[in-house]
């Protein structure tokens, strides 16, 4: 009986086959891996900004409410960094020769925005509401931490869809008052999260497209 041989150029293909039989499991392991690192999920990232600003001063000393600068978290689903003309509020008066605050005079003569870097950075394909979350009454140290200790902020909580999931499964632990929603360091009193859960008839979904549309 005559004996069937594949042509020459078969065997490259066969090696990149079996490069892939063998490499793919490798390559998945190695992603799945890189996936769970703190690199990846981003805690602990602490980018430069173009003007030193200290939340431990602004929030923790001076006790500056988030609303403030951040104005639109009760209303839109972004939470809006402050124009140049929000910090000459106070620093027209305050250390208004500051060498620090040359950035944020100069945007504000020119009427542009402040370049700032955002930390809380979420994937384009996650849609999260800022508005829905404050109107419900979760504390913003629940996914910011404790921004009022901080000079330079970094991101504290991993913000992973399973770290989400576990707030939306039970989001007691998260609630309060709504005069306590930017409060630091607050302490919720006995059954607060679940008087709060009644009151704002707080049933956080866990279906795919809420996150993901």
């Amino acid at each position: 009986m005559p004996r069937f041989t594949f042509p020459e150029w078969t065997d490259t293909l066969k090696k990149w086959i079996n490069l892939l039989v063998l490499g793919a499991p490798i390559y998945l392991v190695a992603l799945v891996a890189y996936g769970v690192t703190p690199e990846a999920i981003r805690i602990g990232y602490q980018p430069d900004q173009p003007v030193p600003y200290s939340h431990a001063l602004h929030a923790g000393e001076l006790g500056l409410d988030c609303r403030y600068c951040h104005s639109t978290v009760e209303r839109a689903g972004k939470a809006a960094v402050p124009p140049a003309a929000v910090c000459m509020n106070c620093h027209s008066q305050v250390k208004k020769e500051s060498d620090l605050l040359l950035p944020i005079r100069q945007a504000y003569a020119e009427n542009q925005p402040v370049h700032w870097t955002r930390v809380h950075d979420l994937p384009d394909y996650v849609y999260f509401n800022h508005s829905a979350h404050v109107n419900a009454a979760v504390g913003c140290e629940s996914c910011h931490g404790r921004i009022d200790q901080m000079v330079k902020v970094f991101q504290s909580k991993p913000l992973t869809m399973s770290w989400c999931l576990d707030c939306h499964r039970n989001p007691e632990p998260n609630l309060r008052k709504a005069d306590a929603v930017t409060a630091m360091g607050y302490q919720p009193g006995k059954d607060e999260g679940a008087a709060v859960m009644k009151a704002n008839n707080v049933h956080p979904p866990i279906n795919c497209s809420t996150c993901h549309r």
